[in-house]
């Protein structure tokens, strides 16, 4: 076993060496920087997605205060009429649709929170990928500045394949961690975002939809005798 051992252990040491010897750092650093592109492109969805489903939600407020404003001159109309039962028909359906309103109202502003957050992260997130990307560069052109000047020393000194293999080993060591410390700081930030509101959840038991809609009826009555005030009658 230790004989085998030992020949893994050069088997080992043999392919890590080719392996270092076919790999380009400057394609890893490529990679890296594609693959923090594709995060803020996921960042960018989501912030157009949130935006999206705001917007949706304003044009339905929009035609619900609409019919409200519809329903209360219908109201009154009625009540000019003397058509009571008018009246009260126009300001019940009024009630429901203000509910739906407030609940709207609700879903809009945590939506407009969501998005704050995801345009602050989208960008953060924009800063240090450029960052990186004017680093990689950098790397890149000193890797090959370095690797033009070993062959050139190689030539004239006579340098042989094991020293340029420390020296590039030295440098594959330096882009790898610097390649890791901006890919961690990438998933950083996106962990820092958090998820999205389940905007369509409905919340609230039999008990407090029994106590809306006293509330609301209790409103009707109100609002019908302010309107009857208001005609003489």
């Amino acid at each position: 076993m230790g004989l085998l051992d030992r020949m893994g252990t050069v088997v080992k040491a043999k392919m890590n060496k080719l392996v270092n010897r076919m790999e380009d750092p400057r394609e890893t650093l490529d990679y890296s920087y594609e693959k923090q592109l594709e995060m803020l492109q996921n960042v960018k969805r989501g912030v157009a997605d949130v935006t999206t489903s705001k917007k949706r939600l304003q044009l339905q407020r929009s035609k619900l205060q609409q019919n409200i404003d519809k329903l209360d001159r219908q109201a009154k109309d009625a009540i000019k009429a003397d058509r009571e039962d008018l009246a009260r028909m126009a300001l019940e359906r009024k009630s429901a649709l203000v509910i739906q309103v407030e609940g709207l109202d609700t879903q809009i502003s945590d939506l407009e929170k969501e998005q704050e957050k995801l345009v602050a992260a989208e960008k953060r997130l924009s800063t240090k990928v450029e960052v990186f990307r004017t680093r990689k560069e950098t790397i890149k052109a000193q890797y090959s500045a370095a690797e033009a000047q070993v062959k050139i020393n190689e030539s004239v000194s006579g340098i042989g394949e094991e020293m340029a293999d420390v020296g590039l080993a030295i440098d594959r060591a330096e882009n790898k961690t610097e390649e890791m410390k901006a890919r961690a700081s990438a998933l950083d930030e996106l962990l820092e975002t958090g998820t999205l509101d389940d905007v369509t959840a409905s919340g609230g038991d039999d008990i407090d939809r029994e106590l809306a809609k006293m509330h609301a009826e209790s409103g009707v009555d109100a609002e019908l005798a302010r309107l009857k005030e208001e005609a003489g009658k």
